[in-house]
């Protein structure tokens, strides 16, 4: 597999870039009547052991912090593939089924060979994690199609009982024709810190965005369906997982095109 060979010099080219892109375009606008802001999932393939990587994970943890796009609700979260574990550090958080979702989208968006830092906004535009302007300029684009609701509620457990929750989506959108969708749900975990001891970040400390932890896929929902998806589903959460740092996102995508027609999250019940 390919690899962007672009260096950490990048990711501080970015920072200064964002700091600009946002001073420029998210000036205060005065609006009408206060609207839901539009959600946006930004997913990051990366890896502890990519040297360009710590700056887009960092860079997805303030877009995430400080949400500057108006009326836009990003959703950030860090998929870490597992093809760098053998360049001498093995990143505590990568899996194989991070690197089979990166390589789906690749053949999907008919890219090259899949690379680390990759950004995907909502399913349908990639391109380098460092690159602020890209990123928000897509994020704003996106933000501008219509997506379908989804409604996330915790079931209060019992004591010993595990975590559950209700999820339940609107219509689809009419410009989904007919093609299902799948609805994925994702436990995803804030506030960890990056601290690879060997390979090329080794002695270096940042911040990741919302990691992966789990995601399967708990149903389906169909266009024009005069029932729309309804479930509820048991959580699974491992001792090593910080509870209050964790978080629900649930997201529908469309089956062919790998579009993302919807997406919500909420925090992990206490």
């Amino acid at each position: 597999m390919n690899r962007t060979t672009s260096r950490s010099t990048v990711g501080f080219i970015a920072a200064l870039l964002l700091a600009g892109v946002l001073t420029s375009s998210t000036a205060p606008r005065t609006t009408g009547a206060q609207t839901d802001p539009s959600p946006v999932l930004v997913e990051l393939f990366t890896s502890e052991g990519c040297s360009s990587c710590p700056p887009a994970d960092e860079f997805l943890t303030k877009l995430q912090a400080d949400q500057p796009i108006p009326g836009v609700q990003i959703i950030g979260l860090e998929e870490h593939v597992d093809y760098w574990n053998h360049d001498g550090w093995m990143d505590p958080y990568s899996g194989a089924e991070w690197t089979t979702r990166q390589q789906d989208y690749t053949t999907r968006l008919k890219g090259g060979s899949p690379y680390t830092p990759q950004m995907i906004v909502d399913g349908q535009k990639e391109f380098v994690g460092n690159n602020a302007k890209a990123a928000v300029d897509l994020i704003r684009e996106s933000a501008q199609q219509k997506k379908t609701s989804i409604d996330i509620a915790a079931i209060v457990p019992g004591k010993g009982d595990p975590q559950r929750y209700d999820v339940r989506v609107g219509n689809l959108p009419a410009a989904s024709g007919q093609d299902k969708a799948d609805v994925w749900l994702v436990v995803a975990e804030e506030g960890l810190q990056g601290a690879a001891k060997a390979g090329e970040n080794s002695g270096r400390s940042w911040k990741h965005a919302a990691i992966v932890r789990s995601m399967q896929k708990i149903g389906s929902a169909a266009p024009n369906s005069a029932e729309r998806f309804a479930f509820t589903t048991q959580i699974k959460l491992k001792s090593g997982w910080k509870k209050d740092n964790l978080r629900i996102v649930v997201f529908v995508q469309e089956r062919k095109t790998w579009r993302i027609i919807g997406v919500a999250t909420t925090k992990v019940a206490g």
